[in-house]
């Protein structure tokens, strides 16, 4: 028999061994806690009827809901925002039609200035050898008066009238043309119309060509108001529409006028068509360039809209991932509207009314969707 003393020593060596094989190496311990959890896989896809979808279980997206797209009767009131411009039946534009140099101005930008008002001087030859074929065609006309000819008056008449119409082409006016005595290389450009100067181009000194624009004039009595439709609401407005413009500058005041035409173009990219309105400019308050917040009284309609959360914005566009069958979705491009509901987007295109579409952890679908094309989302 061993002593007692030996068999005291041989259990406290062998407690730290027993302890230790209770606890475990915990390196062993880390590994088989890391074998316990399952790899990621790849996402499936499938093709069919050349679509593309993904295969997705509720497991692969903890957290998933789907919503359905709704369709909601929008009221009698189309908005929407506008810029104010001239109306371009009103404008008038002053153009040199010789070739010269400016001698002299009487207006500059922003005055106003009335019908038949002198406001800039040319210098050019052009009117000087004008005025003399006109009033050597008017001493002709009254000498051929006398003349026993027959037929000269009437050629010479002739000649009145088209040297006259010559010096109209060049600019000047009927009153002008009266008054002429002598020949003369300088007149005064008249304004066309009563109404604000909007473009100055007219430098005193400055050599001119025909064609050089030198003035334009604008009146600001009636102006039109330019606004963008989207294209699903282009059924709602037509021509002879009332509207009412609010301006951030004129908060308190309301500009009445109605639609006068419809583009008939689309903008692609867009996809809205302009509509341009006549506004009665009541104390000359809408200036050009001006934005409005636009009220058109149409008929009611009808709008998609789906929760933000279910649009995934991805490069240049938004899309949605809609479901087509138990545990299959499809990746589609949607096209937006403006829509002031917060927390829901109007749907233009890509989704239809009664489809159901990914709302929470649409960011991590599409993440996978890129993860199963071999792609960074």
């Amino acid at each position: 028999m061993k002593p007692i003393h030996s068999l005291l020593l041989g259990a406290a060596l062998l407690l730290p061994l027993a302890i230790l094989g209770c606890r475990g190496d915990p390196h062993a311990n880390a590994a088989a806690t890391v074998a316990t959890i399952a790899p990621q896989t790849t996402p499936q896809l499938i093709q069919k009827d050349g679509q593309e979808y993904l295969a997705l279980k509720t497991k692969d997206v903890p957290g998933i809901t789907y919503t359905e797209v709704q369709e909601i009767v929008l009221p009698g009131i189309l908005e929407t925002t506008g810029q104010v411009t001239f109306d371009d039946r009103r404008v008038s534009t002053i153009v040199s039609r010789v070739q010269g140099r400016i001698e002299n101005v009487r207006v500059s930008l922003w005055d106003t200035v009335r019908k038949g008002q002198p406001i800039v001087e040319l210098y050019s030859p052009d009117f000087m050898l004008g005025e003399s074929e006109y009033l050597e065609a008017q001493d002709t006309s009254t000498v051929s008066l006398h003349a026993s000819v027959e037929g000269s008056a009437d050629l010479a008449k002739s000649m009145v009238i088209a040297a006259k119409r010559k010096l109209e082409l060049l600019g000047m006016s009927d009153a002008d043309i009266n008054a002429i005595r002598s020949p003369a290389p300088n007149i005064w450009m008249r304004a066309p119309i009563t109404g604000t100067v909007v473009q100055n181009q007219a430098v005193i000194g400055s050599a001119i060509n025909p064609g050089d624009v030198l003035y334009q004039l604008g009146t600001l009595d009636h102006v039109w108001l330019t606004a963008d439709i989207y294209e699903v609401d282009l059924a709602r407005v037509r021509v002879g529409q009332h509207l009412e413009a609010v301006t951030t500058t004129f908060p308190d005041e309301v500009f009445k006028g109605e639609i006068s035409r419809v583009s008939p173009n689309i903008d692609p990219n867009a996809h809205t068509a302009e509509i341009r309105c006549d506004i009665e400019n009541i104390g000359l308050r809408l200036k050009p360039q001006m934005l409005a917040r636009v009220s058109i009284v149409t008929n009611p309609g009808s709008a998609l809209i789906v929760p933000q959360q279910a649009l995934v914005f991805d490069g240049d566009s938004y899309v949605a991932f809609v479901e087509v069958a138990p545990g299959s979705v499809q990746r589609r491009k949607v096209e937006i509207g403006s829509w002031n509901e917060h927390g829901y987007a109007r749907v233009v295109s890509g989704i239809k009314v009664g489809e159901r579409v990914i709302v929470k952890q649409a960011i991590q679908v599409n993440a996978l969707w890129h993860e199963a094309h071999g792609e960074s989302s």
